[in-house]
């Protein structure tokens, strides 16, 4: 990894742990966060995922316009960590532990291959 990688992974790790803290005080039933990325292609490749306990919990939130909270949070972070996404309503998708474990018995590694990171 690059100087220049690792300083933005440090940026969006930093950025992503603060929106993490804000949103588990602010939004029921969102559990924890994670990011994917290839340096070779940031920032296309930036991949968020927004993990929710249950899908029940995820649906409310969707339905009472909580993810555009997750967006406002993720780019004000962002604009102070100078990461370089202006707009991350791209690289944001949401999902739910229970789906998790339904579909792939738990194993997230295995589910976050149906990512790409284009």
């Amino acid at each position: 990894m690059k100087k220049t990688d690792k300083k933005r992974e440090n940026a969006l790790r930093e950025a992503l742990t603060k929106v993490c803290d804000q949103m588990l005080g602010e939004v029921a039933g969102f559990v924890w966060l994670t990011h994917l990325v290839d340096f070779n292609r940031f920032p296309q490749s930036v991949k968020i995922v927004c993990v929710f306990e249950r899908d029940e919990n995820l649906e409310k939130a969707l339905a009472e316009g909580q993810d555009a909270r997750f967006y406002q949070a993720i780019d004000e972070q962002f604009k102070l960590a100078n990461v370089g996404i202006k707009n991350s309503r791209p690289y944001v998708s949401f999902d739910t532990e229970e789906a998790c474990e339904r579909c792939q018995q738990g194993n997230w590694n295995q589910r976050f291959k149906r990512l790409s990171l284009h």
